[in-house]
């Protein structure tokens, strides 16, 4: 088995609709991820980051290039890969009539686990989810929450040796986000390799090793979080909610960002009293924390990530 987990080069994917023009989804990404390892793929909606992921988990052909999973071709191969992946896909639910219990029962034992290890990983994914007050309940009764916890934690009891989530917590309150997050630690802790897609960039931020940013299906842009955001050229932002009319001022202590009337302006550490000093006398207000991947994404795609 390969030392990667997954290889792509120049993977491309293009939709062709007739008297439309053509799509590129995917425009040449290319990528490594090692065993064991968490990545994010970060971009906007239609960025292309869906689509790499059910290419990957072969659900989807691409128009050229290659990916591999464990050194095996999933365009070619795609009965080989399987064994090997489990996928939340976006749009994914438990089936209706069955409760988050015999969700993931069945869909450890259609992959062939026995008896036995299935009813444990059950239990234990159950707990793991915080699903005990609704593991009998059938799927069409609960929250939309508590249905995407029953996908994730139907996938997190596979321990299969490569996972994709795509927004695996998306409509999740805090604490089970959370919950979510340890366990996918615990997964790789455990030697399974994590690709997911998440717009919540504290999410990418705690817990990937490495992310890759996708803009109009291109990489523009790869790294652990610290890297991008030592890439800003300061640790610390000041928002300044009136501070758009005055930015000049602002500009030779670092990069700013117009947002509205409000402006944030990246700053070194030392150069912060001098800053603040200009902005008391502007009667303006400010805030400061430190900077966070929102800012380094800024800078980098040059919009948010919510801006469609």
């Amino acid at each position: 088995m390969s030392d990667l987990a997954l290889r792509a080069v120049d993977l491309r994917k293009t939709y062709v609709t007739k008297g439309s023009p053509s799509v590129n989804a995917l425009a040449g990404v290319t990528m490594d991820v090692r065993r064991g390892e968490r990545l994010a793929l970060l971009g906007r909606n239609g960025a292309g980051k869906t689509t790499f992921l059910r290419i990957a988990s072969t659900l989807l052909r691409p128009s050229s290039g290659t990916i591999e999973v464990f050194g095996v071709d999933v365009d070619r191969h795609p009965e080989r890969v399987r064994p090997y992946i489990a996928v939340v896909p976006q749009e994914g639910k438990p089936f209706f009539h069955l409760t988050p219990r015999e969700q993931i029962y069945t869909y450890l034992r259609a992959r062939g686990f026995g008896r036995e290890t299935a009813r444990t990983r059950t239990e234990e994914s159950i707990q793991r989810m915080g699903l005990a007050e609704c593991a009998d309940r059938l799927a069409i009764t609960l929250s939309g929450g508590q249905r995407q916890r029953t996908m994730v934690a139907t996938v997190i009891a596979t321990q299969a040796p490569l996972l994709f989530l795509d927004e695996p917590t998306i409509g999740m309150d805090p604490f089970a986000r959370r919950s979510v997050w340890e366990s996918l630690r615990e997964l790789t802790r455990r030697g399974s390799t994590i690709v997911l897609t998440t717009h919540y960039l504290d999410e990418a931020d705690a817990l990937s090793q490495r992310l890759y940013i996708i803009e109009r299906g291109h990489v523009i842009v790869s790294g652990t979080a610290e890297d991008l955001k030592r890439s800003v050229g300061g640790t610390l932002k000041v928002q300044l909610p009136q501070g758009a009319a005055a930015v000049e001022l602002f500009r030779s202590f670092g990069a700013c960002v117009i947002d509205g009337e409000a402006v944030t302006v990246i700053v070194a550490p030392e150069r912060l009293g001098e800053l603040m000093g200009v902005a008391v006398g502007q009667h303006l207000t400010a805030t400061v924390g430190p900077v966070t991947l929102e800012e380094a994404f800024l800078n980098v795609v040059g919009r948010s990530i919510d801006e469609d």
